[in-house]
Protein backbone atom coordinates (compact mmCIF):
# COMPACT_ATOMS: atom_id res chain seq x y z
CA UNK A 1 0.00 0.00 0.00
CA UNK A 2 0.82 3.33 -0.48
CA UNK A 3 -0.34 6.03 1.63
CA UNK A 4 0.15 10.03 1.26
CA UNK A 5 0.11 12.36 4.68
CA UNK A 6 -0.88 16.05 4.64
CA UNK A 7 -0.21 17.22 8.47
CA UNK A 8 -0.96 20.82 9.50
CA UNK A 9 -0.83 22.00 13.01
CA UNK A 10 -1.65 26.01 13.33
CA UNK A 11 -1.03 27.84 16.54
CA UNK A 12 -2.46 31.04 17.10
CA UNK A 13 -1.62 32.91 20.35
CA UNK A 14 -4.25 35.63 21.93
CA UNK A 15 -1.55 38.09 21.75
CA UNK A 16 2.09 38.26 20.76
CA UNK A 17 4.29 35.56 22.42
CA UNK A 18 8.73 36.62 21.68
CA UNK A 19 10.23 33.26 22.00
CA UNK A 20 9.06 29.99 20.72
CA UNK A 21 10.82 26.59 20.80
CA UNK A 22 9.52 23.21 19.76
CA UNK A 23 10.36 19.52 18.82
CA UNK A 24 8.72 17.79 16.26
CA UNK A 25 9.02 14.24 15.98
CA UNK A 26 6.97 13.81 12.88
CA UNK A 27 9.19 12.12 10.36
CA UNK A 28 9.03 8.06 9.52
CA UNK A 29 12.20 5.65 8.83
CA UNK A 30 12.42 2.45 7.03
CA UNK A 31 11.83 -0.17 8.88
CA UNK A 32 9.67 -3.40 9.11
CA UNK A 33 6.44 -2.52 7.77
CA UNK A 34 7.53 0.44 5.53
CA UNK A 35 9.84 2.44 3.60
CA UNK A 36 9.68 6.04 2.86
CA UNK A 37 9.57 7.56 -0.68
CA UNK A 38 9.06 11.45 0.28
CA UNK A 39 8.91 13.20 3.23
CA UNK A 40 9.25 17.38 4.61
CA UNK A 41 8.87 18.88 7.30
CA UNK A 42 8.47 23.01 7.23
CA UNK A 43 7.26 25.46 9.49
CA UNK A 44 5.76 28.92 8.60
CA UNK A 45 5.54 28.76 5.10
CA UNK A 46 8.32 26.22 4.08
CA UNK A 47 11.08 27.06 6.42
CA UNK A 48 13.16 24.15 6.62
CA UNK A 49 14.17 22.65 10.27
CA UNK A 50 17.19 21.61 11.41
CA UNK A 51 17.16 17.81 12.34
CA UNK A 52 18.90 15.12 14.28
CA UNK A 53 18.09 11.60 15.44
CA UNK A 54 17.18 11.43 19.22
CA UNK A 55 18.48 8.64 22.37
CA UNK A 56 15.17 6.77 21.39
CA UNK A 57 16.53 6.31 17.56
CA UNK A 58 13.08 9.16 16.24
CA UNK A 59 14.14 11.93 13.67
CA UNK A 60 13.29 15.07 15.77
CA UNK A 61 13.06 18.69 14.14
CA UNK A 62 14.06 21.69 15.91
CA UNK A 63 11.91 25.04 15.46
CA UNK A 64 12.26 28.12 17.23
CA UNK A 65 11.55 31.65 16.82
CA UNK A 66 13.08 34.88 18.00
CA UNK A 67 10.64 37.24 16.97
CA UNK A 68 7.44 38.53 17.83
CA UNK A 69 4.88 36.15 16.35
CA UNK A 70 0.93 35.78 16.63
CA UNK A 71 0.45 32.41 14.68
CA UNK A 72 2.85 29.41 14.27
CA UNK A 73 2.44 26.92 11.59
CA UNK A 74 4.18 23.29 11.06
CA UNK A 75 3.17 21.64 7.72
CA UNK A 76 4.27 17.90 6.84
CA UNK A 77 3.65 15.91 4.05
CA UNK A 78 5.12 12.95 2.29
CA UNK A 79 4.80 9.55 0.80
CA UNK A 80 5.49 5.89 2.28
CA UNK A 81 5.00 2.68 0.84
CA UNK A 82 3.94 0.15 3.45
CA UNK A 83 3.04 -3.75 3.69
CA UNK A 84 1.44 -5.63 6.63
CA UNK A 85 3.80 -7.78 8.77
CA UNK A 86 1.07 -9.11 11.40
CA UNK A 87 2.51 -6.31 13.71
CA UNK A 88 5.85 -7.83 14.14
CA UNK A 89 8.92 -5.94 13.74
CA UNK A 90 10.94 -8.76 14.87
CA UNK A 91 14.66 -8.16 16.48
CA UNK A 92 15.38 -4.80 14.40
CA UNK A 93 18.78 -2.90 15.57
CA UNK A 94 18.06 -0.49 17.89
CA UNK A 95 20.31 2.42 19.62
CA UNK A 96 18.83 0.98 23.45
CA UNK A 97 17.66 -2.56 24.64
CA UNK A 98 14.62 -4.10 25.21
CA UNK A 99 15.10 -4.40 28.81
CA UNK A 100 15.56 -0.16 28.95
CA UNK A 101 11.72 -0.37 27.87
CA UNK A 102 10.62 -1.93 31.11
CA UNK A 103 11.12 0.65 33.56
CA UNK A 104 7.56 2.55 34.42
CA UNK A 105 6.87 6.61 34.15
CA UNK A 106 4.58 9.19 35.52
CA UNK A 107 2.18 8.32 32.84
CA UNK A 108 2.48 4.52 32.86
CA UNK A 109 3.66 4.10 36.99
CA UNK A 110 1.26 1.07 38.25
CA UNK A 111 -0.89 1.08 40.44
CA UNK A 112 -3.88 -0.79 42.10
CA UNK A 113 -5.90 -0.32 38.25
CA UNK A 114 -3.12 -1.38 36.34
CA UNK A 115 -2.35 -4.48 38.48
CA UNK A 116 -5.77 -5.61 38.03
CA UNK A 117 -6.03 -4.78 34.26
CA UNK A 118 -2.65 -6.96 34.11
CA UNK A 119 -4.19 -9.82 36.24
CA UNK A 120 -7.04 -10.29 33.51
CA UNK A 121 -4.34 -11.25 31.07
CA UNK A 122 -1.81 -13.15 33.01
CA UNK A 123 -3.41 -16.61 33.03
CA UNK A 124 -2.49 -16.92 29.15
CA UNK A 125 0.96 -19.05 29.56
CA UNK A 126 2.13 -18.14 25.96
CA UNK A 127 3.36 -14.47 26.00
CA UNK A 128 2.06 -13.61 22.50
CA UNK A 129 -1.52 -14.81 23.65
CA UNK A 130 -0.94 -12.97 27.02
CA UNK A 131 -0.11 -9.75 25.30
CA UNK A 132 -3.40 -10.17 22.56
CA UNK A 133 -6.05 -10.62 25.81
CA UNK A 134 -4.36 -7.51 27.30
CA UNK A 135 -4.90 -5.95 23.99
CA UNK A 136 -8.48 -6.71 24.54
CA UNK A 137 -9.10 -5.85 28.04
CA UNK A 138 -7.10 -2.50 27.98
CA UNK A 139 -10.13 -1.71 25.30
CA UNK A 140 -12.82 -3.42 27.34
CA UNK A 141 -11.66 -1.36 30.78
CA UNK A 142 -10.97 1.98 28.72
CA UNK A 143 -14.15 2.86 26.29
CA UNK A 144 -13.00 5.64 23.75
CA UNK A 145 -14.14 8.75 24.54
CA UNK A 146 -12.99 12.19 22.99
CA UNK A 147 -12.83 15.14 25.78
CA UNK A 148 -12.32 13.12 29.10
CA UNK A 149 -8.80 13.01 29.70
CA UNK A 150 -5.12 15.22 28.44
CA UNK A 151 -1.98 14.81 27.67
CA UNK A 152 -1.07 14.39 31.21
CA UNK A 153 -4.22 11.98 32.08
CA UNK A 154 -1.95 8.85 33.75
CA UNK A 155 -2.77 5.39 32.94
CA UNK A 156 -3.90 4.98 36.43
CA UNK A 157 -6.45 8.27 36.08
CA UNK A 158 -7.69 6.47 32.66
CA UNK A 159 -8.44 3.48 34.06
CA UNK A 160 -10.37 4.61 36.75
CA UNK A 161 -12.63 6.83 34.37
CA UNK A 162 -13.06 4.28 31.96
CA UNK A 163 -12.91 6.35 28.56
CA UNK A 164 -10.15 8.01 26.80
CA UNK A 165 -8.27 8.14 23.88
CA UNK A 166 -5.60 6.12 21.86
CA UNK A 167 -3.19 7.87 24.08
CA UNK A 168 -4.42 6.43 26.89
CA UNK A 169 -5.01 2.73 25.69
CA UNK A 170 -0.99 3.15 24.65
CA UNK A 171 -0.25 4.16 28.49
CA UNK A 172 -2.78 1.85 30.04
CA UNK A 173 -0.89 -1.22 27.72
CA UNK A 174 2.21 -0.14 28.12
CA UNK A 175 1.98 -0.24 31.81
CA UNK A 176 0.01 -3.05 32.75
CA UNK A 177 2.48 -4.98 30.16
CA UNK A 178 5.35 -4.32 31.96
CA UNK A 179 3.50 -5.53 34.77
CA UNK A 180 3.40 -8.88 32.96
CA UNK A 181 7.36 -8.52 32.38
CA UNK A 182 7.20 -7.51 29.10
CA UNK A 183 9.43 -4.59 28.02
CA UNK A 184 7.11 -2.25 26.22
CA UNK A 185 6.64 1.03 24.40
CA UNK A 186 4.36 3.84 23.11
CA UNK A 187 4.52 4.79 19.88
CA UNK A 188 3.31 7.44 17.72
CA UNK A 189 2.32 7.70 14.26
CA UNK A 190 -0.22 8.05 11.22
CA UNK A 191 -3.32 5.57 10.21
CA UNK A 192 -5.23 5.28 6.99
CA UNK A 193 -8.54 4.91 8.93
CA UNK A 194 -11.21 2.51 7.80
CA UNK A 195 -15.04 3.51 8.54
CA UNK A 196 -14.99 2.00 11.85
CA UNK A 197 -11.65 2.98 12.86
CA UNK A 198 -10.75 5.49 15.87
CA UNK A 199 -8.73 8.84 15.18
CA UNK A 200 -9.97 8.88 11.64
CA UNK A 201 -8.82 13.05 11.51
CA UNK A 202 -5.81 13.04 13.31
CA UNK A 203 -2.28 10.94 14.31
CA UNK A 204 -2.60 7.92 16.06
CA UNK A 205 -0.95 5.69 18.91
CA UNK A 206 -0.32 2.58 19.59
CA UNK A 207 1.93 0.60 21.73
CA UNK A 208 4.45 -1.59 21.32
CA UNK A 209 5.89 -4.94 23.49
CA UNK A 210 8.76 -7.25 23.56
CA UNK A 211 8.25 -10.90 23.07
CA UNK A 212 11.19 -13.02 23.39
CA UNK A 213 10.81 -15.66 20.48
CA UNK A 214 9.52 -12.61 18.20
CA UNK A 215 11.22 -9.52 19.25
CA UNK A 216 9.13 -6.35 19.05
CA UNK A 217 5.15 -6.35 18.07
CA UNK A 218 2.60 -4.18 17.67
CA UNK A 219 -0.60 -3.70 19.52
CA UNK A 220 -3.91 -0.73 18.50
CA UNK A 221 -5.71 -1.04 21.76
CA UNK A 222 -7.74 1.43 20.05
CA UNK A 223 -8.84 -0.57 17.61
CA UNK A 224 -8.49 -4.16 19.18
CA UNK A 225 -5.51 -4.89 16.08
CA UNK A 226 -1.81 -5.29 15.40
CA UNK A 227 -0.98 -2.85 13.32
CA UNK A 228 -1.31 -3.78 9.70
CA UNK A 229 -0.31 -1.76 6.20
CA UNK A 230 -2.41 1.20 7.04
CA UNK A 231 -0.21 2.54 9.74
CA UNK A 232 3.10 4.85 9.57
CA UNK A 233 5.11 4.70 12.38
CA UNK A 234 7.01 8.22 13.46
CA UNK A 235 8.56 7.57 17.18
CA UNK A 236 8.79 5.62 19.97
CA UNK A 237 9.21 6.14 23.58
CA UNK A 238 8.73 5.34 27.15
CA UNK A 239 5.69 7.14 26.89
CA UNK A 240 4.08 9.86 25.10
CA UNK A 241 6.22 12.41 26.46
CA UNK A 242 9.25 10.81 24.46
CA UNK A 243 7.13 10.77 20.97
CA UNK A 244 4.53 13.18 20.98
CA UNK A 245 4.61 14.70 17.64
CA UNK A 246 5.31 18.37 19.23
CA UNK A 247 6.20 19.63 22.06
CA UNK A 248 7.50 23.17 23.45
CA UNK A 249 7.84 26.10 25.59
CA UNK A 250 7.15 29.72 24.31
CA UNK A 251 7.84 33.66 26.27
CA UNK A 252 4.64 35.78 25.95
CA UNK A 253 1.31 35.00 24.87
CA UNK A 254 -0.63 33.42 27.45
CA UNK A 255 -3.05 31.73 25.97
CA UNK A 256 -4.07 30.15 22.17
CA UNK A 257 -5.66 28.04 20.12
CA UNK A 258 -4.90 24.79 17.87
CA UNK A 259 -5.85 23.67 14.84
CA UNK A 260 -4.92 20.56 13.34
CA UNK A 261 -5.64 18.97 9.84
CA UNK A 262 -4.42 15.49 8.64
CA UNK A 263 -5.35 14.07 5.55
CA UNK A 264 -4.06 9.86 5.34
CA UNK A 265 -4.83 8.68 1.64
CA UNK A 266 -3.87 5.13 -0.52
CA UNK A 267 -2.72 6.56 -3.48
CA UNK A 268 -2.24 4.00 -7.01
CA UNK A 269 1.54 3.47 -7.69
CA UNK A 270 2.66 4.77 -10.95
Amino acid sequence: MRLAVRHRTTYHYTSRARYLAQILRMTPLDGPGQKVLSWSVEADGGRRLPHYVDGFGNVTHLHTLHDWHDEVSISVEGIVETWDTAGVLGMIPEQLPPGFFARSTSLTAPNALVLELAAKAAGEADGLARLHRLMECAREDVAYVPGVTSAETTAGEALLAGAGVCQDHAHVFVAAARCLGHPARYVSGYLHAVSDAKDALASHAWAEAWVPELGWVGFDPSNGIAPTERYVRTGVGLDYADAAPVRGVRRGAPGHSLRVRVHVEEIAVQ
